[in-house]
């Protein structure tokens, strides 16, 4: 059974920083890309970050170019987002992804097969 984990998510002033992680268990870590993916109130779910199953390719959303970043340690099945420079607009439920697929140039729900039930991020201006 696969299983799909986050943490780390809390509330933060903005300009501040959150790592979330997520562990997945009961599949082959270094068989999949993970992705991060959020959903904020009254809207659609929408991709974060991606990382590739080698770990030498990012994906990263425009709206988190040069605050975020994507990394992940096979050996602990675990996939970490460092958050830096949080804005309000970040506030969002963040899902953890894993999927055989990785695109350089965009994200897409389909591509994943596994998600975790999500970490809530809260930045308060």
């Amino acid at each position: 059974q696969v299983q799909v984990v986050e943490s780390g998510g809390g509330l933060v002033q903005a300009g501040g920083s959150l790592r979330l992680s997520c562990t997945a268990s009961g599949l082959t870590f270094d068989d999949y890309a993970m992705g991060w993916f959020r959903q904020a109130p009254g809207k659609e779910r929408e991709g974060v970050s991606c990382i590739k199953w080698s770990g030498d390719l990012t994906y990263y959303a425009d709206s988190v170019k040069g605050r975020f970043t994507i990394s992940r340690d096979n050996a602990k099945n675990t996939v970490y987002l460092e958050m830096n420079s949080l804005k309000p607009e970040d506030t969002a439920m963040y899902y953890c992804a894993a999927g055989h697929y990785y695109r350089a140039h965009t994200m897409r729900q389909a591509d994943f097969d596994y998600w975790g039930q999500g970490t809530q991020v809260t930045v308060s201006s």
